[in-house]
């Protein structure tokens, strides 16, 4: 990452190390029984509130789904990730579909757009950072302006807010509650894995910022662990517990789990089922 401080570096380095105490369960795994969805690739062309941007996404539909009965929606950004054997996300929802643990749902796995400015000091040349770190609505509008429509060509959503969960990772994790922060009436439900709610396009207001509004009507999922990254921009484990001070505060409807891990879905992939037993309750 050109420009990294090397102080960042080392943090960053020694957070995605691995040698985490975190292993998926039998609920990520194929199960007797629990019928397997599909997933389908696509690509995202032609955006006009990310001009010359684009991107991959993929949709999940259980086996259960019927165009006839709309459908619960969960988005994950960086997608690839919660689609990779870190997760395994479609064999969980699968699974926890097929017990009756969480409705019938349609997941889309979209990834950040290829094209941009990269991130501030890090560099690159992807527009993920635009998208996920910044605090303005431009990232959910590009949901349920461009993407949603496209796909409800392809299945039957509800539009319930409450049928309708977001998440994410890292710079993703905070880019989903900043979507259900803006639009509380189109997503209810947030789970941020490692979220960067920390000062890299003003993240870190996000305490403050709860603690003087209204609650707002969304479920909110944190998880962070004792090695997530400490860097120019903040400290990860700090920074969400600041977060999940702030949701205690207002008397959101949230849980906080606090590990031993790093910056990566280890612990997040293997609490994963239980997650979303949680959120879907």
């Amino acid at each position: 990452m050109t420009g990294t401080p090397d102080k960042d570096r080392a943090s960053i380095d020694a957070s995605v190390s691995g040698g985490e105490p975190y292993v998926l369960g039998p609920e990520s795994q194929p199960q007797a029984g629990a019928p397997h969805g599909s997933v389908t690739h696509h690509r995202l062309t032609g955006s006009k509130i990310y001009p010359g941007v684009e991107r991959d996404y993929w949709l999940y539909a259980p086996k259960q789904y019927a165009a006839s009965q709309p459908a619960c929606l969960m988005v994950f950004q960086d997608g690839a990730s919660y689609l990779d054997t870190k997760v395994n996300a479609p064999i969980v929802l699968d699974n926890l579909i097929q017990q009756g643990e969480m409705p019938v749902t349609i997941g889309l796995f979209v990834n950040a757009g290829e094209k941009g400015p990269g991130a501030p000091v890090y560099g690159g040349d992807t527009n993920r950072s635009i998208e996920y770190d910044s605090m303005d609505d431009r990232y959910a509008r590009f949901l349920i302006e461009e993407l949603l429509p496209e796909i409800e060509q392809r299945v039957a959503i509800t539009s319930d807010p409450g049928g309708r969960a977001i998440c994410g990772i890292s710079s993703g994790g905070i880019c989903a509650f900043t979507v259900a922060w803006h639009r509380p009436d189109v997503f209810g439900k947030v789970v941020s894995h490692c979220g960067s709610f920390a000062d890299i396009r003003g993240g870190h207001n996000y305490p403050s910022m709860i603690r003087r509004s209204e609650r707002k009507p969304i479920r909110v999922f944190l998880q962070t662990g004792a090695r997530d990254v400490d860097t120019i921009y903040g400290n990860w484990p700090l920074a969400n517990r600041e977060m999940a001070a702030a949701l205690a505060y207002r008397d959101y409807d949230y849980r906080f789990e606090f590990g031993e891990g790093g910056h990566t879905l280890a612990h997040g992939g293997a609490i994963f089922p239980e997650t979303l037993r949680w959120l879907w309750r």
